[in-house]
């Protein structure tokens, strides 16, 4: 079977931020023992992801690069946003556990979305933050192998992801 649309696709891979793939740029690996298993076709990955899946079968490897626009994007100065650091205070004191440079935070929007910022630097009252992807700006090169594809349920259609064992389960 080949992966398109309304498939269940399973697959390994090594994520580099450029394509000599050294240690140093290594930025994720999934291993036999957990997968990336995704419904193809639901808006979950990067477009740009499935578009170099489609087609492939079991046992197919793979090897591509997605550029910086294609993936994440590029960092964009207006994600770096002052707050002050009142809100990294506990009993009115800095939390230095959480307020630490290169930290990874999450906080809610006025709507109540969860983000996540990287703290980038605090002084004088305010902690500049950083909402741009960790990855943005960074060319992503994947290598790797599909293990499985099946068709996916009408049950896993109708949610807009795939099933793993034990999900839904009360």
């Amino acid at each position: 079977m080949q992966i398109g649309q309304n498939t269940v696709v399973s697959v390994t891979y090594v994520l580099h931020s450029s394509q000599e793939g050294s240690e140093k740029n290594k930025v994720e690996e999934t291993g036999n023992e957990n997968p990336l298993i995704f419904l193809f076709g639901s808006g979950q990955l990067i477009p740009a992801f499935e578009d170099n899946l489609a087609g492939l079968s079991v046992g197919n490897n793979f090897e591509f690069t997605i550029n910086a626009e294609n993936g994440y994007g590029m960092t964009e100065a207006d994600a770096l946003v002052n707050v002050p650091d009142d809100m990294f205070k506990v009993d009115g004191v800095l939390d230095l556990e959480v307020l630490r440079i290169g930290n990874m935070v999450p906080l809610l929007d006025r709507e109540g979305n969860q983000m996540v910022a990287k703290i980038v630097e605090f002084k004088d009252g305010n902690v500049l933050l950083d909402f741009n992807h960790p990855l943005a700006s960074q060319d992503l090169h994947f290598s790797g192998t599909v293990v499985q594809v099946r068709e996916a349920s009408p049950e896993e259609i109708k949610h807009g992801h795939a099933h793993t064992p034990g999900m839904h389960e009360h």
